[in-house]
């Protein structure tokens, strides 16, 4: 079976509608299976964005200067697996120069609707937070809070520090705490995730943190981006889940519409359970 077999077996429930509504509801189904997510990514310079997005995702993303904050303007860069294609946009990280503080926060409002996830990196050895926590209050704010998943990267910096290929028990309790303490500043929706890409410590975690962190319709495209060794069961299943219940969502918006007469409106609420059982099980053909 392929993608075009796919969307046949998707389509199959659907035969008694009328031919213009079932039209209606495959050309939503086709957007959403090509749907592009974005996702930003900000912390300090020489937080480790670059290293991070390169260890998560099986397309290598070319490098960001970590000796200045080398533009105003965000960075985009168009990853692609297969027929799949998502953005990293890499947002400058406030702090670095007062001055262009005021500036990035106009910019962040010009690009936060637009993302679905922003990962926002802070170094385990990093202390200074006021203006990140300023940040974070007055230009994310309520609205957007639920899109940002914090990140304590380079967790191998964290104190007792040391060239070790693993962590120690006195650097996970630190970490730890370094967590409790982003918890207590920043009050996140979203749970905060640790990663050492030195030693590929949390980095399984944080891929099914991320994940769940992401709308129903960004999960799968996200998900065929990882590199192989995140792809875990539990990132699968969470993908394939919210697909089906998307898919049960563009049901629901068709039976709304005003024009939909109430017998079509029936057989799209009799037919929505298979449907979204059928979309579940085909979802590899698609991702």
């Amino acid at each position: 079976m392929n993608k075009f077999d796919g969307l046949q077996a998707i389509e199959k429930p659907l035969l008694s509608l009328p031919v213009t509504v079932r039209s209606h509801i495959l050309d939503h189904l086709c957007r959403l299976i090509h749907y592009e997510p974005v996702i930003g990514i900000m912390g300090k310079t020489g937080a480790g964005k670059s290293s991070l997005c390169n260890a998560l995702f099986a397309t290598e993303v070319s490098p960001v200067s970590n000796v200045t904050a080398c533009t105003r303007e965000p960075l985009c860069f168009r990853l692609q697996a297969g027929e799949r294609f998502m953005t990293l946009v890499d947002l400058p990280g406030v702090g670095e120069n007062c001055a262009r503080d005021a500036e990035y926060a106009e910019l962040y409002r010009q690009q936060l609707p637009r993302l679905d996830l922003v990962l926002w990196l802070v170094k385990a050895d990093d202390r200074a937070l006021a203006v990140d926590e300023h940040f974070y209050r007055k230009v994310i704010g309520e609205a957007y809070r639920h899109k940002v998943l914090f990140v304590i990267s380079q967790s191998d910096k964290v104190e007792p520090a040391s060239n070790s290929d693993k962590l120690s028990k006195e650097q996970k309790q630190n970490i730890s705490r370094k967590a409790c303490l982003l918890h207590e500043l920043f009050q996140p929706i979203n749970p905060v995730c640790a990663v050492s890409v030195r030693l590929q410590w949390g980095l399984r975690k944080m891929a099914e943190r991320m994940i769940r962190c992401l709308p129903r319709e960004a999960s799968s495209p996200v998900a065929v981006q990882l590199s192989a060794p995140l792809r875990s069961d539990a990132v699968n299943k969470k993908a394939r889940d919210d697909f089906g219940e998307t898919v049960g969502s563009v049901l629901d918006t068709v039976s709304s519409m005003p024009l939909i007469p109430a017998p079509v409106r029936t057989v799209i609420q009799s037919v929505r359970g298979i449907v979204i059982s059928v979309a579940r099980a085909v979802w590899n053909f698609f991702f």
